[in-house]
């Protein structure tokens, strides 16, 4: 995993806010944030992270040091050390960038001072960060955000739908005993990431308990609220 030891000891963005518009995607496990994003990409082009499921896809990949840490962490509910999601999702928004019209060829991502001159990227960060020092450290380290989007939805209906989902998603996590962990965690984790930001007007928060129709709705009315028209 390259850019380990760099992310530690950079206190500067590698992204300018000014070429990279990025929302963070917080709500508990099964609020629709994933199913936000999707319309969201295809209805505006923003590239869509999810750091669950770059943890997933890296506790996978053959000849991976953080493979069975993720997986670790994962099974039993806990959040991963922020420098491996970090590094994961700035990663990613350098592959995406390099993929822009007016990249240069090159796609490598491994040189964690490379700039992204020229470049614009829209960024969906979904399910992230999952705690403070997180937020601080990307904001800090890669990019700062525009805002989150938080998705609220009661966790009756959160369970309900994990479990149904569980029963055709294969995942490790979609089960009773590890769906209440997630919840613990997102409370006592998440929840004050959404209150720091939530102080600083930076929060639009969502109902999800909604048709997911007028949670897109609601949605779109936020973007334009605090981006424009034509972000």
């Amino acid at each position: 995993m390259p850019a380990i030891d760099d992310l530690k000891n950079r206190t500067t963005p590698v992204f300018s806010a000014d070429d990279v518009t990025v929302l963070f995607v917080l709500g508990g496990p099964g609020a629709g944030k994933g199913t936000q994003c999707e319309r969201l990409v295809a209805a505006y082009g923003f590239t869509h992270l999810s750091a669950g499921d770059l943890l997933r896809a890296e506790q996978d990949r053959p000849g991976s040091e953080y493979g069975d840490l993720i997986k670790d962490y994962i099974k039993n509910g806990l959040i991963v050390p922020m420098e491996v999601t970090i590094v994961l999702l700035e990663n990613a928004m350098r592959a995406a960038m390099s993929k822009a019209p007016d990249a240069s060829t090159s796609t490598s991502t491994s040189t964690a001072t490379a700039t992204a001159t020229n470049k614009k990227g829209k960024f969906l960060i979904d399910g992230f960060p999952r705690k403070f020092d997180q937020a601080v450290k990307f904001e800090e380290a890669v990019c700062p955000a525009k805002f989150v989007l938080f998705y609220d939805c009661p966790e009756k209906e959160m369970e309900r739908r994990l479990l149904e989902r569980g029963k055709t998603s294969r995942r490790s996590d979609d089960n009773a005993e590890s769906i209440h962990k997630r919840f613990r965690t997102f409370i006592e984790t998440s929840m004050p990431v959404v209150e720091y930001y939530e102080k600083q007007g930076r929060v639009a928060r969502i109902r999800a308990d909604v048709p997911p129709d007028d949670v897109f709705r609601a949605t779109q009315a936020e973007l334009v609220k605090r981006l424009g028209e034509n972000f």
